[in-house]
């Protein structure tokens, strides 16, 4: 994209009703095609509501409420006023749209001590508190009951602890077996049910307060939950605390406020992969000038041990200068934007302002510049949190943005911290990537230089990142913000063939399957994780990889199974690319249609795909060359674990 935009809303309808609905009636909230409906439960100290699409009742929420300095907000439903909206929303970053049409019914309740606010979309019912409680507060209880009214099973990250990096593999069970584990589980956690129903569970704008969690019930529901707030605590080392004793409640904060949207998208395996609720919930970016925020590519040297070996390669390999300029020249070379310098590049992880004897850093920026090439650097939190300054610094040396990683915790002090870190970054127009991070939950829209987060199961797990955990990950954790999930291994392997570690690190699944991930997984800045050797030696992959945009004006589903399969078009400008990856041990051929190319018109479509003995020897891919039309239907093939990439101009 050019030239990106502030993230504006441009209203082009708004209906609003200002007649108070007796709360003693029934009173129903209907999304703006009138196939959800929301019936609130009015009687007293019952909070709450029933969702239904179609006429089928999907589930309640119950025992919706909260207590902050000893008194009640929400409990009762009061008066109720309803208004429809529909505005346009364009993102600075639009990872699936660069134009989204946010259309909703919104109703304002009137609660004990404040408001609670409610929106109907046609793929979500979301509802957040507005509190007017006078002075700073301790929240000692915030709660709601999602019951499903049809049996569903649960796709979670279930920590074992509140210090995690929300790094764990999806589980699939029953609310019963989860309950039976006894564990709490990560938002955004994935309920599917008959029929392709898909709920999907989270929130977004969040400020000033802890993470979301969710825990089973022994009846069959699931509650809110959220860690508490630390009252004392012991360091660990250079990135890390465990949290000694917890304080009473879950968080000091104003109690005038607005409190973070909740919500569950209710929709199909497609609809998951091209929604964009948490956009259309997001607030608007507190940066009025967004030219500088860059999205783009970046290689990555911590994966593949920074140890190039090429025919040019002439030097002793590690953190030193010769090695991020050898980096940086196959980042040039193919018009990436980034290298990333991870731990290593500093004389010691405590010390931030001065590179090791061998890196050379001012000269390293400079050769970079020189290369049209930004530079980023690896930080753990905590030598961030004590050194606040290290922003200007660095916008004075010339990088261009920050990871910051093993923050590990999600209750409302790193929350606080999260948001502290992206605004003084942004005065000194740096990017941020957090690492060691929980999931994006608005503050990426509010300040935009956030880039990505991980909070995922990713590449660097090596043996731990199985195709069949991965292919979840684009219906789950991509459903609501970005993910530095660090794709582009080029030694591939099945996953029972799997054996690898660093230098030569191998990714699962087959070459199309990484290079696909490239298309189906968001994030503002998509890694390059293996060698530049590799890429040099896998010249086709490696201008295919640097071909793919990271951020779009449109996004199309043109095949989805949850847990399955997912095929993305994706267009930015008027070329489109494609991408298709499956996580199971067996072969499988989808047919797609190309009818959203434009009419009357020939393309050529460059496609990889998997070779005859991908399934044995994940290396196999072949390139295939065909004219297509908007009236093409393609045979999409896989190999176990397999995948599919292409262009189409």
């Amino acid at each position: 994209m050019k030239k990106l935009r502030r993230f504006l809303l441009v209203a082009v309808a708004l209906v609003a009703s200002s007649i108070s609905v007796d709360a003693a009636k029934t009173v129903q909230v209907k999304s703006p095609d009138g196939n959800i409906i929301v019936t609130l439960n009015t009687q007293k100290g019952q909070l709450g509501w029933s969702v239904s699409r179609g006429g089928q009742t999907l589930y309640t929420m119950e025992q919706v409420g909260m207590k902050m300095a000893g008194k009640a907000v929400g409990t009762t439903a009061g008066s109720v006023k309803q208004r429809s909206v529909s505005e346009n929303l364009k993102p600075v970053v639009p990872l699936k749209s660069s134009d989204i049409t946010n259309a909703y019914t919104e109703a304002r309740i009137a609660v004990e001590n404040g408001t609670l606010l409610l929106r109907v979309l046609d793929n979500a019912v979301a509802y957040r508190f507005e509190t007017k409680v006078k002075g700073e507060v301790e929240v000692t209880e915030d709660r709601f009951v999602l019951r499903p009214a049809i049996e569903v099973t649960t796709h979670v990250q279930q920590p074992s602890s509140w210090r995690t990096s929300c790094e764990e593999g999806y589980t699939h069970q029953s609310i019963n077996e989860w309950q039976a584990g006894g564990r709490y589980g990560l938002t955004p956690a994935l309920f599917t049910g008959a029929d392709d129903l898909q709920m999907l569970i989270g929130e977004t704008d969040l400020r000033d307060y802890p993470h979301l969690c969710l825990r089973p019930t022994a009846d069959g529901a699931v509650e809110s939950t959220f860690p508490p707030a630390p009252k004392t605590y012991e360091w660990q080392g250079d990135r890390g605390f465990n949290v000694k004793e917890e304080a009473s409640y879950l968080a000091k904060t104003e109690g005038t406020r607005s409190f973070a949207w909740r919500y569950v998208i209710i929709t199909d395996s497609r609809g998951l992969l091209t929604q964009t609720v948490p956009a259309q919930l997001a607030a608007k970016s507190e940066i009025s000038d967004v030219s500088w925020i860059r999205p783009g590519k970046v290689i990555w040297e911590w994966w593949n041990g920074a140890a190039p070996y090429g025919p040019d390669v002439n030097f002793k390999s590690g953190c030193n200068y010769d090695t991020y300029r050898y980096f940086a020249d196959c980042a040039a070379k193919y018009g990436l934007e980034y290298i990333l310098l991870d731990e290593g590049w500093a004389k010691s992880t405590r010390e931030p302002y001065e590179g090791n004897d061998q890196l050379r850093l001012p000269d390293l920026i400079k050769y970079c510049k020189q290369k049209g090439v930004g530079v980023i650097l690896w930080l753990p939190w905590l030598t961030v949190e004590q050194h606040m300054d290290l922003f200007k610094t660095y916008a004075e040396w010339g990088v261009a943005g920050v990871k910051i990683d093993f923050m590990d915790h999600f209750d409302q002090w790193m929350v606080n911290f999260y948001e502290r870190v992206v605004k003084e970054a942004a005065k000194y127009q740096l990017l941020v990537d957090f690492h060691g991070a929980y999931t994006p939950a608005g503050l990426e829209y509010r300040y935009p230089n956030l880039i990505s987060y991980e909070g995922v199961k990713g590449l660097e797990q090596m043996g731990g990142c199985p195709p069949d955990n991965t292919v979840f990950i684009p219906f789950i954790r991509n459903a609501v913000g970005a993910a530095d999930f660090t794709p582009g291994g080029m030694l591939n392997m099945q996953p029972n063939l799997y054996a690898s570690r660093r230098p030569n690190s191998a990714a699962m699944g087959t070459r199309c399957f990484q290079l696909a991930l490239y298309v189906v997984l968001e994030s503002g800045v998509q890694m390059l994780a293996d060698n530049p050797t590799r890429y040099y030696e896998n010249d086709a992959c490696t201008r295919y990889i640097a071909s793919v945009p990271v951020v779009w004006d449109e996004t199309r589903c043109l095949s989805a199974k949850v847990g399955n399969h997912a095929v993305l078009a994706r267009r930015t400008g008027q070329k489109w690319f494609v991408g298709a990856i499956q996580g199971t041990n067996e072969e499988q051929s989808v047919r797609v249609r190309l009818d959203f190319l434009p009419s009357g018109r020939t393309f050529k479509m460059k496609a990889f795909v998997d070779g005859a003995n991908a399934g044995y020897q994940a290396m196999h891919y072949n390139v295939v060359e065909q004219n297509v039309t908007s009236t093409s239907e393609v045979e999409i093939k896989m190999a176990r674990n397999g995948g599919f990439a292409a262009v189409i101009e």
